[in-house]
């Protein structure tokens, strides 16, 4: 890329387009090496109101893109991730997609085989890896045995063209693949329909080859919103809120425990006991999606490997369609009929 400046679009317009549009407005308002092109959108009306809104162009189609930008955010319906991110790769632009990162495994391999030839950078949008109570746990993070997920929403008519696995519980299960580093063993798993016609609230349980076990619970029918996941490992116990940007660390000193068990030293009646650490990693608050599109245009300009290539997006998504086949399995045991 031989220009100094970013050129750059969104390709959909609906809740997270409008997202990134305007984040991009505001990289541009601060001169942060970007000229946010345009917009594009099969509803032309709707293109038209983002782009008045921030400030920027409404284009016709992706082919008009062509020669115009360096790189694009895809936030069309998952369905459509494969033809749009095509289409922008063969014409010379990278990407960033939003999770999940295609439909199919096959969808996920072809976009793999396209920026592989095209040698576009291709970023998922796993937005939650950017928490920044996430980015700071990682470096905590030694030899996870037992994760706790809960991820609870109210109910939106967004996103209903997938399931509540695609949609929320594919967040935590991308969180989960990047701190355990472990291919799966075992899935059980459980959801039910209940407003749509698609798994609403799903429980599920895997069990990794390192031995590590996580449990999830997603639901899109919630009356309140949970976004927590909590993990322990040996000696310690790590709770992140991703929407308080909180993380808290207890770890245990196993001599000091060790002595507490034996009766050697008395337990205390206010405050932890001797030996326990209770810490507050320090967490720079930020918006995480300013962080992903930060980091898109950072392998962007390096033409380096993006933090969330391809390959991890795929790996995602490859569990989330294990689990859907665990549910489906789990229906027709316990006679609850089909599920689309």
């Amino acid at each position: 890329m031989s220009a100094a400046v970013v050129r750059v679009a969104v390709v959909g317009c609906g809740a997270f387009g409008r997202n990134h549009a305007r984040v991009y407005r505001q990289l541009q308002q601060e001169s942060a090496g970007i000229d946010f092109v345009g917009v594009v959108d099969n509803n032309p009306q709707r293109a038209q109101s983002i782009a008045a809104e921030f400030g920027t162009q409404s284009i016709a189609s992706i082919g008009d893109l062509r020669g115009k930008i360096e790189a694009a955010s895809v936030a069309v319906p998952t369905s459509h991730h494969l033809s749009v991110a095509r289409e922008l790769m063969q014409s010379g632009a990278d990407v960033l997609i939003e999770k999940p990162v295609a439909s199919t495994l096959a969808e996920a391999d072809e976009l793999i085989d396209i920026a592989s030839k095209t040698g576009r950078i291709a970023q998922v949008g796993h937005l939650e890896r950017f928490n920044p109570a996430v980015m700071a746990t990682v470096e905590l993070v030694t030899k996870p045995m037992f994760f706790e997920v809960h991820r609870l929403s109210v109910f939106t008519p967004r996103s209903l063209d997938v399931d509540v696995i695609m949609d929320l519980m594919i967040h935590d299960l991308d969180i989960v693949l990047s701190l355990v580093k472990s291919p799966v063993r075992e899935i059980r798993a459980v959801g039910l329909p209940v407003i749509s016609d698609k798994v609403d609230i799903a429980n599920v349980r895997v069990e990794f080859q390192s031995g590590c076990v996580a449990n999830f619970t997603a639901s899109r029918v919630s009356t309140e919103k949970v976004r927590k996941l909590r993990f322990f490992q040996p000696h310690e116990y790590i709770s992140i809120d991703y929407g308080r940007q909180d993380v808290i660390s207890i770890r245990v000193d196993e001599k000091a425990a060790a002595a507490l068990l034996r009766g050697e030293v008395p337990p205390t009646r206010i405050g932890p006991a001797p030996g326990i650490a209770i810490n507050k990693p320090k967490v720079e608050a930020g918006e995480p999606l300013r962080t992903e599109i930060g980091a898109f245009l950072s392998a962007v300009r390096s033409r380096s490997v993006p933090q969330i290539s391809l390959n991890e997006g795929r790996a995602a998504l490859a569990l989330a369609l294990q689990i859907n086949e665990a549910i489906v399995k789990h229906h027709q045991r316990a006679d609850l009929g089909g599920i689309s």
